[in-house]
């Protein structure tokens, strides 16, 4: 229960991030990204109460959390330049799918049952009518872009980094300040290398340290903690909420009303993590 709950709050840290972008779109992406982590890793400072022994990986385990990241981020960038940005998110949304479905493949002690795939395509089903049934046209716009490949990729590199910390040697979570520090650096040298300088305003950097302390820094300490507890198959279900609670948080920003395409995506969505998360009774001896 601990662990879901500790998902539960990265899951809606999470969901802040579309509303937090649409109020930065004008900060460049890797400048935006960058200075975030950066903002993000500060978290694990008062976490390991000052002791930066605990930010100390092996270098094997730094170069995973670099991988997921900075790699999912740069991915899903490039997915968004370079496709359409609803169908684009929808692709990269097929993590928790991805983190239900290997987990066999990354952790032997875990085996996929026929109940966590029934509920995990469940839960992708939801995540579709949450985001497309948002924009009714947006089906109508429909069309391949090489863009997807990237976005693709991005969902696969979250999945795998989600499971394989699983795998390394056990970490502090205050070792997450770690990598979100270089992930934000090589943020900052892509931005120098492939975006144009501006100038942010107080109320930019404002929102940056929001972005930081939340979707961009403090969902990551969550969600390590919650998988370092919990069940990843479990978890990975209730991700699905992610795409669902992003689209009403934009929706309350636009003072509009849900349709009822996002209703019954939220109904799935719940009923998947209800499936995922139920155990039932043990046998009787």
């Amino acid at each position: 229960m601990t662990a879901n709950l500790l998902a539960l709050g990265a899951i809606v840290l999470w969901a802040t991030l579309a509303a937090l972008g649409v109020s930065l779109s004008h900060v460049p992406a890797f400048l935006l990204t960058g200075l975030a982590l950066i903002a993000g890793s500060l978290i694990a400072l008062p976490l390991s109460r000052f002791d930066l022994r605990q930010w100390r990986v092996p270098l094997p385990t730094l170069a995973l959390g670099i991988y997921g990241l900075f790699g999912f981020h740069f991915l899903l960038f490039i997915a968004l330049r370079h496709a359409p940005p609803v169908q684009a998110n929808l692709v990269n949304y097929l993590w928790p799918l991805g983190i239900v479905v290997m987990a066999p493949l990354f952790l032997p002690d875990v085996s996929l049952t026929a109940r966590h795939v029934i509920a995990a395509l469940t839960g992708f089903a939801g995540a579709v009518l949450a985001i497309l049934g948002w924009r009714a046209d947006a089906s109508a716009g429909a069309v391949w872009a090489w863009g997807y490949l990237p976005a693709l990729g991005s969902a696969f590199i979250w999945a795998s980094y989600s499971l394989m910390t699983q795998r390394v040697r056990r970490f502090p979570t205050a070792a997450i300040g770690s990598f979100a520090l270089a992930s934000g650096l090589l943020s900052l040298l892509c931005h120098a290398w492939l975006e144009p300088t501006i100038t942010l305003s107080a109320r930019d950097g404002f929102l940056i340290a929001l972005l930081g302390l939340g979707p961009l820094g403090g969902a990551f300490f969550l969600w390590d903690a919650a998988l370092k507890r919990g069940d990843a198959r479990q978890i990975g279900v209730l991700s699905f909420l992610t795409p669902l609670l992003s689209t009403l948080t934009l929706l309350w920003m636009r003072e509009e009303t849900p349709s009822a395409s996002v209703a019954l995506g939220a109904v799935m969505i719940i009923v998947a993590a209800m499936v995922a998360t139920f155990k039932g009774r043990p046998a009787p001896a």
